[in-house]
């Protein structure tokens, strides 16, 4: 974190302004909005949140601002020490927003200082020496000041050291103590692994087939995280990953995920499933003679099947009856199943549920590719791993095997 980002962050919840903050200190409210989030997420709690389009601070925030405020007192005094006054508010907010130095950079000064060597400090926090040295100068180039004297047996600190020694043992304490106790809640929140997938056609879908695989065989290595599942629309699933409520999200698609680490889970074709007592054995006939319901374009299977049904049958007499925003599976399988509606589904989603459907070939290959997209965390790479070993294993089952051909062949 930049001490920098902490003075904006902290200026942010005494105004409860976002567009003030950036007025004030000559940023862009993007620039300010950054850096409130880079503290929610150091922090690991929620401290503003939109309320009919105005920022509201969240009792939290009291707590924190706080605890940032010995953090900004010594940032007044390092400005004197750069030769900014601080008692010149506009000039010195502007320089203070501004300051690249991160706290990690202060805490790797503060050891070669109670070391009295470069080379000491950089074995203890397993740096390479010329990476801390470079690290000491831009620091000493920001401030305007030698730091350190450098001598034979080590270096010393110059005056200007010292003083920058105190302002940033400060600042050090001050932001670990605001960590310590986010540090507890990111341990209580990461006992639990959140897994979301698009919404299964039944027990039997290979999706829920999948999970049920993955919470066996992970209670059975006694994992240290609890895993909790959650079924949504594709849509849904991209922003719930995003936004951090879930740490794995299995989907049709992997739009605007390019930030997360991603695999591809299996592939298959697209199919038409139809009423089980309809005739019609090819798709412009099944799409002519019934209204259609899919999920909703925004998904990869719903803009795939919208733009194949339109190609195939442009003027259709059922147009008016269509539902393209079914984004439940189980709604989609009974309104073909009972309610004479046909839609698209991946091959490996609709095997499944032949009893209750019947299963149309497209009259050409239609590719389709499921995705296990997941964040930073090691368990979730590990549940990812699981889910795609159970995939692998479920899809090379006998009642698979027709779509293994068609890969083939394509």
């Amino acid at each position: 974190m930049h001490l920098g980002a902490l003075f904006i962050a902290s200026h942010v919840l005494v105004s409860g302004s976002v567009r003030e903050t950036a007025r004030r200190f000559q940023l862009s409210p993007s620039t300010v909005s950054t850096a409130i989030r880079h503290l929610e997420t150091e922090l690991a709690m929620k401290l503003t949140e939109r309320s009919s389009g105005e920022l509201a601070t969240l009792l939290a925030s009291d707590r924190v601002l706080e605890g940032l405020g010995p953090i900004t007192t010594a940032t007044g005094e390092l400005a004197q020490l750069a030769g900014h006054d601080a008692a010149a508010a506009e000039t010195y907010e502007i320089w203070a927003s501004r300051i690249p130095v991160k706290i990690v950079t202060m805490e790797r000064f503060l050891e070669v200082a109670d070391q009295g060597s470069i080379n000491r400090a950089a074995r203890r926090l397993r740096l390479g020496q010329p990476q801390l040295s470079l690290q000491l100068a831009n620091l000493e180039k920001f401030l305007g000041h030698r730091l350190f004297q450098r001598q034979a047996q080590g270096s010393a600190l110059t005056e200007e050291g010292r003083r920058a020694y105190q302002f940033f043992i400060t600042i050090s304490q001050a932001w670990n103590d605001l960590k310590s106790s986010a540090d507890e809640r990111y341990r209580r929140t990461a006992r639990s692994l959140r897994i979301g997938s698009i919404i299964p056609t039944g027990s039997e879908s290979w999706v829920a087939r999948c999970l049920g695989s993955l919470v066996s065989e992970w209670n059975a290595r006694r994992s240290n995280n609890a895993i909790s599942l959650v079924s949504m629309t594709a849509d849904d699933l991209r922003e719930a990953l995003k936004s951090g409520r879930i740490d794995v999200a299995i989907l049709d698609s992997v739009f605007g995920l390019e930030n997360f680490r991603h695999r591809e889970l299996l592939r298959t074709d697209m199919v038409v499933i139809a009423p089980p007592d309809s005739t019609e054995t090819t798709v412009a006939d099944l799409v002519a003679g019934y209204a259609i319901c899919m999920p909703s374009p925004r998904t990869g299977l719903g803009h795939a099947a919208m733009a194949f049904s339109d190609e195939r049958a442009p003027n259709r007499r059922f147009r008016n009856r269509d539902i393209t925003a079914a984004d439940s599976l189980p709604v989609i399988v009974d309104l073909v199943a009972n309610h004479g509606y046909v839609s698209f589904l991946g091959r490996v989603s609709a095997m499944p549920i032949a009893g209750k459907v019947r299963i149309v070939d497209l009259d050409e290959y239609l590719p389709m590719s499921y995705h296990v997209a997941f964040n930073h965390r090691k368990a979730a790479a590990d549940a990812s791993a699981v889910i795609i070993e159970a995939a692998a294993r479920i899809t090379s089952e006998p009642a698979m095997q027709t779509d293994r051909v068609r890969e083939s062949a394509a």
